[in-house]
């Protein structure tokens, strides 16, 4: 329950920062309180497993690279760089969120529209197992 709670209050500062044209407090207190409910959520071994597998290391590498240089104060480029490595990171969970959210009725019916449709095909037929 802590860790679900600290990682949406990082979700929460980070997204809040994002707004706020990439204010380094906020996104510094979302990054932290991310990590940390990620940790507290599935536990420290599993963690540092999850971040540190020899075919993630790029991934690993920009995202905490990305978050090192928010904490040091370039709030943009830390954003961009912790983007990138968040999608490479964890794009083997984006067709099981995208078969979930289709059969969400009102969410799913928005996934169906022509425009959006092939995006989200391409993003649910990711063969990259986590």
């Amino acid at each position: 329950e802590i860790g679900m709670g600290l990682t949406g209050f990082g979700v929460f500062f980070l997204f809040f920062g994002m707004i706020l044209f990439f204010d380094k407090a906020l996104l510094a207190i979302g990054n932290v309180l991310f990590v940390a409910g990620l940790s507290f959520v599935i536990g420290l071994e599993r963690t540092f497993r999850f971040f540190f597998q020899k075919h993630k290391m790029k991934a690993t590498g920009f995202f905490l690279g990305g978050v090192l240089i928010v904490l040091i104060g370039w709030p943009l480029i830390g954003m961009i760089l912790e983007i990138y490595g968040f999608f490479l990171l964890f794009r083997g969970f984006f067709p099981v969120v995208v078969g979930f959210i289709r059969r969400v009725p009102v969410l799913g019916s928005l996934l169906n529209l022509p425009g959006i449709s092939s995006l989200v095909d391409k993003v649910g037929e990711s063969n990259n197992m986590v």
